[in-house]
C-alpha cells in the first residue's frame, strides 16, 4: 500500500498501470528474496480495490485528463487512443472518452506542427524540410490534408471549427 500510494503521489496512473508497476516492484524484491512474486498478487489486487474505493484510482478521470494533455500537446485522435490503450485503459473507458472530446484535429494539427517547430513555425531557411514534416505529421496519424495544411500554414478559422474527423 505504501508503495502504491507514493507511486500516485508522484505520478497519475491508470489501475492496469499501477498493477505493472507493483508487479515489477515486487517481482524485484521476491527475487532478491528468493521468492515467488507470484503469492503477493492477492495483496497487489487488494491494494489496488482499496486504492479505488478511497477515490485514489479512478480510471475514467485519468484517462480523461491524459487525452487532454495529450490534445493539448498535439496528439492526433489516433495516437491519443493508442496511448491510452498502451496505459491499460479498457477499450470502452478509451472510446467513451475519445467521445466526450471537444478539441478538433485541426488545433491538434495546429498545435503539434507549433511543438514540432514545423511550417510556418520552422527556422528561416528549412524550407527543404517540407515533405519531412508531412510525413512526421502523418506518422503522428494525421491525415495528409490536415498535414500539408498545417505545414504551408493554410489551416484557417473556419477549418479550425470542424470536429476534424478526417
Amino acid at each position: 500500500m505504501r508503495a502504491a500510494s507514493y507511486y500516485l503521489e508522484r505520478y497519475a496512473s491508470s489501475t492496469e498501470n499501477l498493477r505493472r508497476v507493483l508487479r515489477r516492484k515486487v517481482k524485484r524484491r521476491a527475487n532478491e528474496a528468493g521468492e515467488d512474486g507470484a503469492q503477493h498478487e492477492p495483496l497487489i489486487e487488494a491494494t489496488l480495490a482499496r486504492l479505488a474505493e478511497l477515490g485514489l484510482l479512478d480510471d475514467r478521470a485519468y484517462a480523461s485528463a491524459r487525452l487532454s494533455s495529450l490534445r493539448r500537446k498535439g496528439a492526433s485522435r489516433t495516437m491519443a487512443a493508442a496511448k491510452l490503450t498502451e496505459k491499460g485503459l479498457p477499450r470502452e473507458i478509451v472510446e467513451a472518452t475519445l467521445e466526450k472530446d471537444e478539441t478538433g484535429e485541426v488545433n491538434a494539427a495546429a498545435a503539434y506542427a507549433r511543438r514540432r517547430r514545423f511550417g510556418p513555425y520552422r527556422s528561416p531557411g528549412r524550407e527543404d524540410r517540407r515533405d519531412k514534416e508531412i510525413a512526421a505529421m502523418l506518422r503522428a496519424g494525421f491525415s495528409f490534408r490536415l498535414a500539408v495544411a498545417a505545414i504551408d500554414g493554410t489551416i484557417d478559422a473556419e477549418e479550425s471549427g470542424s470536429s476534424g474527423a478526417d
